[in-house]
């Protein structure tokens, strides 16, 4: 197998395991009401699981991930995926909380390892100029994936009990786990093109970096507010807007797919095409996109009646615009030497002050309130986010003209 054809085997396979990884985490948020109504659960309880999941997810990633930056990332990427889909397994004889509880957790240490090593391990496969359409196909596994797990949870999970579609991706990610395999290995940065520093290629230089980590702490922001949106959305217009349960989860799962398919893959085209004319196209679009999405989740959640469905697809296209080259840009701060590692520093960090509490932070808003303003607190994680990635385009690294010439 030629290196371009082992490449793009890699992205392919890779997605395919990133889709299934995405199905798995959102099938919980389509079958939220039929688990609390089992367990007779609060809203804090049932977004504690997503925070516990996140959690672990964070934890793990930086103490295991970089073992990436010294062996073979094949074998430790197929390790978490067999993980991930030996404990979905898991779900069939989950019967109370706390076993429900411990499934999410052994399901976040097996993610947090394919997850932070993947994107590293593709940006040896492919240069700079072109990271932003690879994140865009890679990263198209989390609104089409997601979308999927509300469909598949929706479906499923109203015919045949919420366990039934918790069980439809072990299978096909142990399958693809083999595959990952098989992949060869390419050599660490083997495709940059950009000058080495301290700050780039060291582990404490990277706590010097300031392009890594406003592009970390804006994705930060952005995944507190996707993290809401996720775990909420279907439940708001059940319980809300009275949508019926298999209908909010089909609703918001086809906007998904649609929106979050043309944003991520049209975001990392813009990013690359920008990237010919400023190094701070990433940063950029990103940044432009994150602004834009303020009004279209206050009308979101304010809307009544089917004008709040064009609002949400408006909020949803406007935060995913950014997954593309938001992390073209995370893997071109930092050079091949460290690269798994500050993958890893980043899903701590994004996670940390993201998507690990915000599920019960809503959740717990909610109860003291109702889930309408809970939503809310997802308006100034965003603000934040668009400040600090416009503030961020001053540290963006610089890709000299006859590079771009030559790695496109």
């Amino acid at each position: 197998m030629s290196a371009k054809t082992n490449a793009w085997v890699a992205l392919l396979l890779l997605t395919a395991l990133n889709f299934l990884n995405y199905i798995d985490r959102n099938v919980l948020f389509a079958v939220q009401p039929l688990i609390q109504k089992e367990f007779t659960l609060s809203d804090k309880q049932v977004g504690f699981l997503t925070s516990a999941f996140f959690v672990c997810y964070m934890i793990a990633a930086p103490l295991i991930v970089p073992l990436a930056d010294r062996f073979p990332r094949r074998w430790i990427m197929a390790a978490g995926a067999f993980v991930w889909s030996l404990a979905t397994l898991l779900s069939a004889v989950t019967h109370n909380y706390d076993e429900l509880l411990l499934r999410h957790v052994i399901v976040g240490i097996g993610e947090a390892t394919f997850v932070a090593i993947s994107p590293a391990f593709l940006s040896d496969l492919f240069p700079e100029t072109v990271r932003g359409r690879v994140m865009g196909l890679f990263y198209l596994a989390t609104p089409v994936g997601s979308a999927l797990g509300y469909l598949v949870g929706g479906y499923l999970g109203s015919r045949y009990g919420w366990r039934a579609p918790f069980l439809i991706s072990a299978l096909p990610g142990l399958l693809l786990a083999f595959g990952v395999l098989a992949l060869r290995e390419p050599v660490r940065g083997a495709s940059d093109h950009m000058a080495d520093s301290f700050e780039r290629g060291s582990v404490r230089g990277l706590f010097r970096n300031r392009a890594f980590w406003t592009i970390s702490l804006g994705a930060a922001m952005m995944t507190f507010a996707i993290g809401g949106l996720q775990v909420w959305m279907p439940t708001f217009l059940y319980r809300i807007r009275h949508v019926p349960l298999e209908h909010a989860n089909i609703s918001f799962g086809g906007m998904t797919v649609i929106a979050g398919t043309v944003a991520t893959l049209l975001g990392g085209w813009l990013g690359d095409r920008l990237l010919r004319r400023t190094p701070t196209a990433y940063q950029l679009i990103s940044a432009i996109g994150m602004t834009l999405s303020i009004p279209a989740i206050i009308a979101a959640i304010y809307l009544t009646g089917p004008a709040m469905y064009p609002a949400i697809f408006l909020g949803e296209f406007c935060l995913l615009l950014n997954t593309a080259p938001l992390n073209a840009a995370l893997v071109n701060s930092v050079s091949a030497r460290i690269r798994a590692t500050a993958l890893a520093v980043n899903i701590f960090t994004i996670h940390l002050l993201g998507d690990a509490f915000s599920p019960t932070l809503i959740g717990y808003i909610s109860d003291k309130s109702n889930l309408q303003i809970g939503l809310m607190a997802m308006i100034g994680a965003v603000a934040l986010s668009a400040a600090v990635l416009f503030y961020g385009m001053r540290f963006a690294p610089k890709l000299k003209i006859e590079q771009l010439a030559t790695s496109n």
